[in-house]
């Protein structure tokens, strides 16, 4: 079977013409217009001089000219480099000149950021904007302009589709290159594990411009023929409101985005009634919120794991068969996944090392940066940097990530282990832990926590944990904040934690 985005959204305009593509506040777009719309748009960029193998930058919130600019630049053979719209001036500066994007779609709000650097760049051809009149090339004007001479180009399902741009938690950004077939064939493997079908209806709240809404969401979606319901931004209340008005059949979401519903006093299992499943990745969801939100709302959550470098779905819960709470479940169909030591070999099942992983969805590698590709693709494995241990069935548990291990008087803490524990708090709302230096033990324990009861203490959380937790485990320190800081899909920044305790 060929993989091909490009192919997958043409098979459902042909097969379910009539079916609703996307829902979008009161707009409801069938496959047959949406089909249409990104035809128009590839042969509006077509008309400015864009090719194949050419880099268009998307920064753009959840949006229906998202889901149209993203499969009109497929549709030209182009690449699509999706840009958190969040990010500062200079973020966005380094990414286009690193991806060498010819042409940038943005919102206008992000105007003021970007207009600069159409000066400092001398691969820009053209900055397209969405919402905005003044500008001298609007979304509106790129729509009517027309190639006449415009024919799709065949894509070979290597071609590349995607620069995915990694968050860069150490040194500069690294562009993961995505091509066809690794997004496609990951659509395809999580739409079988889901039994995905035309008339599932996709809550899109996790950011577009994320691999994790991106093939979940949508690629996968739209390989269907279900229908996307977009939702600009999140907010718990209009979130349960959405999937209630519009009969949602599946919610996609990061474990903070659930803490934050189940935490809601109105919501209620009503509003979930037409919801057959709900999905979490992004980061480790808290068992304890897992179970707790399964129970108050009937639904069911499959967990999952993946990474920008595997497109991203690693691992799931099956949705028939054995569920394992706090377990990534096993290996997607076409996967393969091992745990090996420091010099790569497999360890026996139960020891943690480093989860490694093989399959159609790992990267062709990051954008003209050969050494560090070398360095995360060894014999055709990606090393995760994730720590994980994997149970006689194949089940996998990641334990935390290898960096963040903290190394209390020689003993590894793994700071997940803690934050299971302080979740079962029932004052706490979020929690997070890191190391933080000390001259007796090298490492201590140090935890953040957000509580709803305002007269805790933090000898009382220490008491709390006591019994639950080795001694050398304990946290030391607590600190209240009044929310942890978190990136664009709302996992927990430990690293901005740490930034809050200045070393000694």
């Amino acid at each position: 079977m060929v993989h091909n985005l490009n192919e997958n959204l043409r098979r459902s305009a042909r097969k379910f013409p009539e079916k609703y593509a996307y829902i979008y506040e009161d707009i409801s777009v069938t496959y047959r217009e949406l089909n249409q719309l990104v035809d128009q748009f590839a042969a509006g960029l077509s008309a400015q001089g864009v090719g194949k193998g050419d880099g268009v930058a998307l920064i753009l919130g959840n949006s229906p000219e998202f889901i149209i600019a993203y499969y009109g630049i497929l549709r030209l053979g182009a690449i699509a480099i999706p840009i958190n719209p969040m990010f500062s001036q200079r973020e966005i500066s380094y990414i286009l000149d690193n991806s060498q994007a010819k042409v940038v779609i943005a919102h206008a709000s992000v105007g003021s950021k970007i207009s600069e650097l159409k000066e400092e760049s001398k691969n820009i051809i053209c900055f397209i904007y969405v919402d905005a009149m003044s500008q001298e090339w609007t979304w509106e004007r790129l729509m009517e302009t027309s190639n006449p001479d415009f024919e799709s180009p065949f894509t070979h399902e290597e071609d590349l589709a995607v620069i995915l741009y990694t968050s860069g938690t150490t040194g500069k950004p690294k562009g993961a290159m995505l091509s066809h077939r690794n997004l496609a064939s990951n659509a395809k493997s999580i739409s079988n594990l889901l039994e995905l079908y035309d008339e599932d209806r996709v809550v899109a709240v996790l950011p577009m411009f994320h691999v994790f809404c991106m093939t979940v969401c949508l690629n996968n979606a739209i390989s269907c023929g279900a229908t996307v319901i977009i939702v600009p931004k999140f907010s718990p209340q209009d979130v349960v409101n959405t999937i209630r008005q519009k009969q949602a059949t599946v919610f996609v979401g990061v474990p903070t985005m659930y803490n934050f519903i189940y935490q809601l006093p109105e919501a209620s299992a009503d509003y979930f009634l037409s919801i057959r499943l709900c999905i979490s990745g992004g980061a480790s969801i808290p068992v304890e919120l897992l179970q707790n939100f399964q129970n108050k709302f009937n639904v069911t959550i499959l967990e999952g794991y993946g990474l920008s470098e595997t497109s991203p779905v690693v691992a799931f819960n099956p949705l028939r068969g054995t569920r394992k709470p706090g377990s990534i479940g096993l290996n997607i169909p076409g996967v393969k996944s091992k745990v090996v030591n420091e010099e790569g070999d497999e360890l026996p099942r139960g020891e943690i090392g480093e989860l490694v992983v093989q399959g159609p969805n790992v990267m062709k590698g990051y954008l003209g940066m050969p050494e560090d590709t070398n360095a995360a693709l060894m014999d055709e494995w990606f090393f995760t940097g994730d720590l994980a241990k994997m149970d006689e069935e194949g089940y996998i548990y990641i334990v935390d990530r290898k960096k963040d291990i903290i190394i209390v008087g020689g003993y590894n803490v793994y700071p997940r282990e803690v934050e299971e524990v302080l979740y079962q708090h029932p004052s706490i709302v979020e929690a997070s832990v890191v190391g933080v230096p000390d001259e007796g033990y090298g490492e201590i324990v140090k935890s953040y926590v957000v509580v709803k009861d305002e007269q805790i203490t933090i000898d009382d959380i220490i008491h709390f944990c006591q019994d639950k937790l080795a001694k050398y485990k304990l946290p030391k320190q607590v600190e209240f904040l009044k929310e942890l800081p978190k990136n664009s899909t709302g996992k927990i920044l430990r690293r901005k934690l740490r930034q809050l305790t200045p070393i000694q």
